[in-house]
């Protein structure tokens, strides 16, 4: 956690009953777009390879984990908390999951195509091809502040 996030995360606080789990993160391709559509409250749900938690060695996501979004110059935006964790194979992801997303027009076929062409991407780089069937760490959050 950088010092602007750790400021932020006190500074929300204020008192010693901080709880113990807490994460910053940038989210996907466009950090600052998505911290947006996370404030505005449009972004109620995210996902991510179950691969790259294990390849890269950091535990998953779980339940009443606060995140402090950062935008793309690394600083705090808002904090949201973890409400549900589910694995799914990507195939198998719903509808209105998508729409939690938040992302594009809201439509499953733009959460398919946005998501088919990150995950391409990213698993390129460990040597590894983009299966219809990989499985996601899909996460629902809500919004607890926006900093001002």
């Amino acid at each position: 956690m950088n010092k602007q996030a750790k400021s932020y995360w006190n500074e929300f606080w204020n008192s010693a009953k901080q709880p113990s789990l807490v994460a910053t993160e940038q989210f996907g391709f466009a950090p600052d777009e998505l911290a947006q559509l996370i404030i505005q409250g449009k972004k109620t749900a995210t996902c991510s390879g179950y691969d790259f938690y294990e390849w890269n060695k950091e535990p998953l996501p779980i339940v009443d984990l606060y995140t402090i979004v950062l935008n793309s110059q690394d600083e705090p935006v808002a904090i949201i908390k973890t409400i549900d964790v589910q694995v799914v194979p990507m195939n198998e992801v719903s509808v209105e999951f998508a729409v939690a997303e938040g992302e594009g027009d809201l439509s499953y076929e733009y959460w398919w195509n946005a998501h088919k062409e990150f995950f391409t991407k990213e698993l390129a780089e460990y040597g590894k091809e983009f299966s219809e069937d990989m499985l996601l760490v899909c996460e629902r959050f809500e919004l607890i502040d926006v900093k001002k």
